[in-house]
């Protein structure tokens, strides 16, 4: 991913020629997580577990005192976080996640940023001009703790001839 050979699409996303494996990406952009965000994302979802959307309940019957953020929404904002620098008008698809794994609670007012690695990648067998790329996203809160992680199979165009 050496800026100077690197052809982006015009929306700014990484042709699967320009990810070199075992590159680190960090993210320039950043979010602050708020409970409103968790309380819209549990209703959407229709998701009433009361650790995201009852303060009473949380302060009154768990050990942290107060709503986890659904980590759903996490695992989601920690993708999303990395398109705009990795995948933005590049995807074809994304074929799974896996790995998913969320070692530290993340709480209102918390703010998120984070990387991707390059793990590996591979032309696609059955679609020319495709290959997939196996990445490696991780978020941490505003004190470097890791709150998600998980490894990602992204179907990416290649470059145009």
């Amino acid at each position: 991913m050496k800026d100077a050979q690197v052809m982006r699409h015009p929306r700014g996303g990484l042709y699967f020629e320009d990810f070199e494996i075992g590159a680190v990406i960090e993210h320039r952009l950043t979010r602050t997580v708020t409970q409103m965000d968790n309380m819209l994302f549990s209703n959407m979802t229709l998701n009433p577990q009361p650790l995201h959307i009852d303060r009473h309940f949380c302060e009154t019957e768990t050990e942290w005192g107060k709503p986890l953020i659904n980590s759903l929404f996490t695992l989601g904002l920690m993708i999303g976080i990395s398109v705009n620098d990795t995948t933005v008008g590049t995807t074809i698809a994304n074929l799974g996640m896996t790995d998913v794994r969320f070692p530290h609670p993340l709480f209102d007012g918390d703010t998120v940023h984070c990387t991707t690695e390059v793990l590996s990648k591979r032309e696609s067998q059955s679609r020319p001009g495709a290959g997939i790329v196996e990445l490696h996203h991780r978020a941490y809160n505003q004190h470097g703790k890791l709150v998600a992680e998980c490894r990602r199979q992204a179907f990416m165009r290649m470059r145009p001839a």
